[in-house]
């Protein structure tokens, strides 16, 4: 009986201490500031799939000219993608279609890009966007951005 309950606490003293150690993630995270919920979708063929499959849930974080994108259910202290403001094209923007909208969050906006020669779609609110374009659009002058 004994051993049971030894058991039963170390097994929730562990989950305890392991969503204690996810949410100090996400605060470090955030604490740098310039951070968006962001979900990401890579890599993307030329015509994207609209079924709601391969979305992770995200959280993007500004810093100088590049974005690091981190998986919100990860415990990786480093960012999954980096993309540097020049590297970045601006493609098409598009609502969410089917079951893209349960897989998404209520008010996203997805945006395609490439990244070096990947493309990627990243779906975010429709504020969160226009802090993204203006973000590239904010380059230093000589910089190559290309926002359509």
């Amino acid at each position: 009986m004994f051993l049971a309950l030894l058991v039963c606490g170390l097994v929730v003293a562990t989950l305890v201490i392991g969503l204690f150690v996810f949410g100090l993630r996400r605060r470090l995270i955030q604490r740098a500031g310039g951070t968006f919920d962001c979900s990401l979708r890579s890599p993307v063929a030329e015509t994207p799939d609209r079924s709601g499959k391969g979305w992770s849930y995200g959280v993007a974080r500004y810093s100088g000219d590049e974005i690091a994108w981190f998986r919100v259910f990860s415990y990786a202290p480093r960012p999954k993608h980096v993309m540097e403001r020049s590297a970045i094209e601006v493609l098409e923007r598009r609502m969410p279609e089917g079951e893209e909208e349960l897989a998404l969050l209520s008010d996203s906006v997805i945006q395609g890009c490439r990244v070096n020669g990947t493309r990627l779609e990243l779906a975010m609110s429709e504020d969160a966007l226009t802090g993204f374009l203006a973000w590239l659009e904010a380059a230093p002058p000589g910089q190559r951005v290309n926002v359509a």
